[in-house]
């Protein structure tokens, strides 16, 4: 071989190395200052360091080239990431570079949980051939479109699942235990009932099957085997341990690396730059003795997420507020200003990505971010989450943890209220997210936060595509009506189902910024319009149903 590595022998599926010629160099730091020693400890440390970095090989430096080489076919790759925060550009760029002039390694497995790209060319836009992929397993699928044309024109076996339920699985990986079991995609399309979470006719083999339990009925996910984890950090030291100061999220990199571990596989780590120690042993987030190869980037294809190369705000906490761009006027101040209203002081908040930012917005411009805690499902908790190409990072949070604990918590109720997202909703409640205009989305972590929140608010544009509203002497006119509906009478995805959330207890509204809509035993109930709105005209014959109508009030005058 010419890649740099000696083959050592291994039973494992993929082979083990050990490096017999280093990469590039790593570049000049300034490390965190040592404690102070005595002379003895001070000896006694140094000697046991180079004891262990001697026990283990020399420091496993490689290229991104040669770190892809080991790659083999026919095995599951895992790719951590949450849109750009934490996902190994370096890495994913690599591979595709040996795939295009090689074509190796071939027929992959790509396993993730958040979705990560930027609707174009980076993140796991990459891994996006044929040949490349045998199949694709993941959470969100809207930033790497060039995946979804995979699966959209069945050149590849195609798997949606929830983003939560992906990412807990990795720990049941890790453990060789047979899978999660949970009730997250019962009555959606991921519900083997429903499809299976199965996106094209090539995908056959089923992933998750109906079980019951005490007398009840659950999902399982079956566990696969991670055979390849692909992950990010700022520092690795001399035995490989990993740290995670400058990136904005931790993901799921410590499972990933254990599951692969565990399966005789192998951990390729992209890391800013390299320091002799890291001191502080509980900020080590992926021990050494679980890492095969190091790549270090040098800051080249690491910014800290596809929006931006460093913000320290992602990574520090404070009383600031910065980051929340104030909104001039429009429908979608409007749908914020009224969802806002249903959050209570004192709450846990999860914001979904789009339009439910204009909650954010609207809080800091009313003073009212103090009243709550926003979360994200990425893992921050507090401050201010960040949009577009930095969603899944906040602005001055509180606490960041790990994304599986984070969905531990919010599936086991701990979001008192979320307000998400909507493409369409049917006379039930029922509602879509996945797909939409010829193109498939995914459900992220929609389905776990939507099942598992006491209260949801669905925020959305009465009409999509091209609507335009304005004030005219106090009453709401609609300028250009948009050209698509969004109650419909039957869905192509259900992401959230309306029957069950009321068997769940949970109070559910869907807010437009003409009407507003409570969800009922018994269907959908319009409960509000807005001024100057017809409610026939401009209500009623926009949706392909009849919403039951009891007292319908106004949309409070300072949503205007």
């Amino acid at each position: 071989m010419d890649t740099g590595f000696e083959f050592i022998g291994s039973e494992s599926i993929i082979p083990s190395y050990r490096i017999v010629r280093a990469g590039a160099a790593s570049p000049s730091i300034n490390p965190a200052p040592k404690p102070a020693l005595s002379s003895w400890h001070g000896a006694g440390f140094a000697l046991c360091w180079s004891l262990l970095c001697f026990m283990r090989g020399e420091a496993r430096f490689v290229t991104a080239e040669q770190a892809v080489a080991a790659i083999p076919d026919g095995v599951t790759v895992a790719v951590g990431g949450f849109v750009g925060a934490a996902h190994p550009e370096m890495l994913t760029a690599a591979l595709e570079r040996r795939f295009l002039d090689t074509a190796a390694p071939r027929d992959l497995t790509l396993y993730y949980c958040a979705g990560q790209g930027d609707r174009g060319e980076r993140g796991l836009n990459h891994l996006a051939h044929e040949g490349l992929l045998r199949r694709v397993i993941g959470g969100h699928w809207n930033l790497a479109p060039r995946l979804g044309k995979l699966a959209l024109e069945n050149r590849v076996e195609a798997y949606n699942l929830p983003q939560g339920v992906l990412c807990t699985l990795v720990r049941d990986i890790a453990a060789k235990r047979p899978g999660v079991f949970t009730k997250v995609g019962l009555n959606t399309f991921i519900d083997p009932l429903h499809g299976g979470g199965r996106l094209n006719a090539l995908t056959s083999e089923p992933l998750v099957e109906r079980i019951e339990l005490d007398g009840e009925t659950w999902l399982r996910y079956r566990a696969i085997p991670i055979h390849v984890a692909l992950i990010r950090a700022t520092y690795a030291d001399a035995a490989g341990n990993l740290s995670m100061e400058g990136e904005g999220i931790i993901g799921e990199v410590l499972p990933m690396a254990q599951a692969a571990r565990n399966h005789g596989g192998i951990v390729i780590a992209q890391v800013e730059s390299v320091v002799e120690r890291i001191f502080d042993p509980k900020a080590v987030r992926v021990p050494g003795i679980l890492v095969d190869y190091i790549v270090t980037s040098g800051g080249a294809q690491h910014d800290q997420t596809f929006g931006e190369v460093f913000d320290e705000a992602f990574v520090v906490s404070s009383n600031e507020t910065e980051g929340v761009a104030a909104m001039s006027w429009s429908e979608r101040k409007i749908i914020g200003t009224r969802a806002l209203m249903e959050v209570r002081p004192g709450e846990i908040v999860n914001l979904g990505i789009g339009l439910p930012e204009a909650v954010a917005a609207v809080a800091a411009e009313t003073g009212r971010l103090k009243d709550m805690t926003l979360t994200v499902e990425a893992g921050p908790i507090g401050g201010v989450p960040a949009s577009g190409l930095n969603f899944g990072c906040s602005y001055f949070p509180e606490a960041i943890i790990d994304q599986p604990a984070q969905f531990d918590f919010y599936d086991g109720g701990g979001i008192d209220i979320a307000v998400l997202g909507a493409v369409e909703v049917d006379s039930e409640g029922s509602v879509n997210v996945a797909s939409f205009a010829g193109r498939f989305a995914g459900v992220g972590g929609f389905t776990n936060i939507s099942q598992s929140a006491r209260r949801l608010v669905f925020c959305f544009s009465f009409k999509a595509g091209g609507l335009e509203v304005a004030m005219q002497n106090g009453a709401l006119k609609i300028v250009t009506e948009g050209s698509h509906p969004k109650f419909v009478t039957r869905l192509s995805h259900v992401c959230f189902h309306g029957p069950s959330a009321i068997a769940r207890g949970q109070e559910v509204l869907y807010v437009t910024e003409r009407a507003v809509f409570k969800l009922t035993p018994t269907g959908l109930r319009l409960i509000e319009i807005a001024p100057g709105i017809d409610l026939q005209r401009d209500v009623l014959d926009g949706m392909a149903f009849m919403p039951s109508m009891s007292e319908v009030g106004s949309i409070p005058a300072e949503c205007f």
